[in-house]
C-alpha cells in the first residue's frame, strides 16, 4: 500500500472509535492478524472476536512468562471459544544464548538479545504470512508510545516487504480501557491485581507504585528511551 493510502487509512481511523477501527480493518484486509500480549489488551481481542470469531489471533510464549499470563491465555480461549496460536523462540537459538550467557544475561548487557531471539524473530516468521497486524498499543503506556498513530507503515521486514501496523486502542486512556473490561465482564490478568500494569516475561516485569509510568515496571535497570523489546521498532526513539 502506498505511504499516500496509509495516510488516508490513518485519518479515517483516527476519527473512528476503537471497535469501528477493528471492524472496519478486518473486513477491509483478509491477510491480517490480531497480537495479543496476555494484558489489557483484552480489549482487542474482545473486539476482533466480535468482529469476525475466526480471525488470527496470536501470541508469544518466550518461554519465560508468569505461570498466571498462561492460565489466563487457556481462560481466554475457553471465554471466546477460540484458539489463540501461540508462537514459539527457535529451540536452539536459546539454547545457545543459555548456554554462552546463562539465563539472566539481559541483567548485565541489556535486554535486546534476549527479546530478539525471544520474541522479535518468532514473530517476524508469523508477519511474513500477513499484509496487517494489529497490536494493543497505546499512546499513553510510555514516552517510546506517545506519537503513536492508528495507522503506521511496518518495515520490520524489510522495505521490499512492508507491512500494516494498526493500532485500535492508541488513543485510549487506561481508565477507559479498564472501564470497557468491567462493563463487558471480560477475563483479565490476575496480575493486574497485584500491581502490575504492563505484563511481559517473568524476570524482567515487576509492579509499579502508584502514579509510576506502566513501563517502569518493564526493564526497570535501563534507561525509559530503551524500553521497547524490538516487536514495535517504529517506536524506538
Amino acid at each position: 500500500m502506498p505511504l499516500a493510502e496509509i495516510c488516508s487509512l490513518n485519518s479515517q481511523f483516527t476519527s473512528q472509535t476503537p471497535r469501528e477501527r477493528v471492524r472496519d480493518a478486518i473486513a477491509r484486509f483478509e491477510r491480517i492478524g490480531v497480537a495479543f500480549s496476555g494484558a489489557e489488551d483484552i480489549m482487542l481481542v474482545d473486539l476482533a472476536v466480535k468482529a469476525r470469531k475466526e480471525v488470527c489471533i496470536f501470541t508469544l510464549d518466550t518461554g519465560r512468562l508468569h505461570p498466571e499470563t498462561y492460565r489466563f491465555l487457556e481462560k481466554v480461549n475457553t471465554h471466546y471459544g477460540i484458539q489463540i496460536e501461540v508462537l514459539f523462540p527457535e529451540g536452539a537459538a536459546v539454547e545457545r544464548l543459555v548456554t554462552e550467557k546463562g539465563l539472566y544475561s539481559f541483567y548485565k548487557d541489556g535486554h535486546t538479545e534476549c527479546c530478539q531471539i525471544r520474541k522479535v524473530a518468532p514473530l517476524q516468521r508469523k508477519l511474513v504470512s500477513l499484509d496487517v497486524w494489529m497490536t494493543g498499543q497505546r499512546q499513553d503506556q510510555s514516552s517510546t508510545r506517545k506519537t503513536l498513530a492508528a495507522v503506521e507503515l511496518d518495515t520490520q521486514l524489510g522495505e521490499d516487504r512492508p507491512l500494516i501496523k494498526i493500532n485500535p486502542l492508541f488513543d485510549q486512556r487506561s481508565q477507559a480501557v479498564w472501564d470497557y473490561i468491567r462493563v463487558m465482564e471480560l477475563p483479565y490478568n490476575p496480575l493486574h491485581q497485584q500491581g502490575f500494569v504492563s505484563i511481559g516475561c517473568e524476570p524482567c516485569t515487576r509492579p509499579v507504585l502508584p502514579h509510576q509510568s506502566a513501563r517502569e515496571g518493564r526493564w526497570w535497570w535501563e534507561e525509559e528511551a530503551h524500553k521497547e523489546c524490538g516487536l514495535h521498532i517504529i517506536n524506538t526513539p
